[in-house]
């Protein structure tokens, strides 16, 4: 299986459950791992086999700038379903942190994996 990644991608969006997190954005780091739907971009080194790690910004960005999450469990989810749905990964694994949230804790988050059924 052929895996692409996304390392430190990090977006602000508004995330939590407090009165103050639905008004005031807050930064988040993805860490991404994809597994591609065919080997065949290696094979014919053509951009229209691989598949474009500026789209899947994109749209992660777009769904984050528009959707306001009350936990990070939804957000991770919502971006598994999206990648593997909108780009055919059979397979995928998404991390979703915020950063500094708790005095002394630099990063807290979740980890998912998911595949198509």
């Amino acid at each position: 299986m052929d895996i692409i990644f996304l390392k430190e991608f990090r977006i602000k969006t508004l995330i939590g459950i407090y009165p103050w997190e639905r008004k005031i954005p807050q930064t988040i780091e993805l860490n991404i791992e994809i597994a591609l739907p065919s080997q065949q971009a290696g094979k014919s080194d053509r951009i229209e086999d691989a598949l474009d790690y500026a789209q899947v910004v994109y749209r992660i960005s777009t769904m984050l700038n528009q959707q306001h999450f009350s936990l990070l469990e939804m957000l991770t989810e919502k971006i598994a379903r999206l990648i593997l749905d909108e780009f055919n990964s059979p397979w995928v694994k998404v991390s979703a942190a915020k950063l500094g949230v708790i005095p002394g804790v630099k990063q807290l988050g979740i980890c998912i994996e998911r595949s198509r059924q």
